[in-house]
């Protein structure tokens, strides 16, 4: 029935798509059938991320060849989150010329998840005061190479990104942070990393007020065309509201549910879907607005579709993610 509903995810009519010649193959183990996705399951991302480990410049030049790092976020994540890269990637941006844009890029995206890293999710009032330093010069130094990478690249959407992010961190005026929104969106309105950003900046706990990020993400979703990931910032505004509310059962309403089976329909459940490197975000991000609203119809499509793949945004919202993931994944 869902079939005749929905399609399947990525075919057109009467075709199946093609097999990823770059896929990893699932490794499973869990007991549950779990298993964690390693570098976006493509075992191009796979050599980028082992040759950056290895501190290996060359290497992740060439590894990059097949990407748009000033475009693909979910690339360019990779490298921001893998401990080390803040260690040699300096010697890159002084040295090589030729690259020096995607060396600063890569350095100020790895400097703010740096920052974070020193921050830690601990609340303000229990982070210490090194903490805090380590915090704020690893921002100051993300911020001037992805203003740097931005200059010399000024096609590029992903600095902007990241310095909506750092803008966050380091409490700058809201000017400042809706210029940077601009001019991403100016690259692409369709961004959706862009867009989850600003859902994210319009949440309570960062100063906006309730119910302006929904706002904010349904006209957002209107924009899109069918088949556009940009369907996600429905769900995760749906999941910002849910970490922001005091009800665990805040989004177990009907014209929730409806509103996402609506959004998944028209973007990631839709034949036009593209599975990229990472598609497996998309859907883990209607998979878990879906369970936290106890949708029945389309989550168990969802799930079956990620076949226990686990990434750990954006269940890291939850105290237990890959429990929790577990837990709605056996329900669904």
């Amino acid at each position: 029935m869902l079939g005749k509903l929905f399609g399947k995810a990525g075919e057109t009519a009467g075709e199946r798509p093609a097999a990823n010649p770059h896929a990893l193959p699932a490794k499973r183990a869990r007991r549950n059938g779990i298993y964690p996705l390693r570098a976006l399951g493509d075992a191009r991302v796979l050599t980028l991320v082992e040759a950056a480990d290895a501190g290996d410049w060359d290497g992740v030049k060439t590894a990059l060849a097949p990407f748009d790092l000033g475009r693909d976020h979910q690339v360019l994540d990779q490298l921001a989150d893998l401990d080390g890269v803040q260690d040699w990637i300096g010697r890159a941006v002084e040295e090589d010329a030729e690259h020096r844009a995607t060396a600063l890029l890569i350095s100020g995206a790895r400097h703010v998840a740096w920052g974070w890293e020193a921050r830690t999710t601990a609340r303000a009032a229990n982070v210490t005061r090194e903490q805090w330093r380590a915090f704020h010069e690893r921002l100051e130094t993300a911020d001037e190479h992805l203003l740097r990478a931005a200059e010399l690249r000024p096609d590029w959407i992903t600095p902007w990104r990241r310095l909506l992010t750092s803008a966050r961190g380091t409490s700058l005026g809201d000017d400042v942070k809706r210029a940077r929104r601009e001019a991403a969106l100016r690259r692409d309105p369709l961004d959706l990393e862009t867009h989850i950003q600003w859902v994210s900046q319009l949440q309570p706990r960062w100063g906006g007020r309730p119910g302006q990020a929904m706002t904010y993400a349904r006209k957002a979703f209107t924009r899109a065309p069918e088949g556009h990931r940009l369907g996600c910032v429905v769900a995760m505004a749906h999941i910002e509201d849910w970490v922001e509310s005091d009800s665990p059962s805040c989004l177990d309403l009907p014209y929730i549910q409806a509103e996402l089976r609506d959004a998944a329909k028209h973007s990631i459940l839709h034949p036009a879907y593209q599975r990229g490197p990472g598609w497996q975000q998309d859907f883990s991000m209607f998979a878990m607005a879906l369970s936290l609203a106890s949708e029945g119809v389309v989550a168990p499509r969802v799930f079956h579709e990620l076949d226990g793949a686990y990434t750990p945004w954006p269940w890291e919202y939850m105290a237990q993610p890959e429990k929790a993931y577990a837990r709605f994944r056996r329900h669904a």
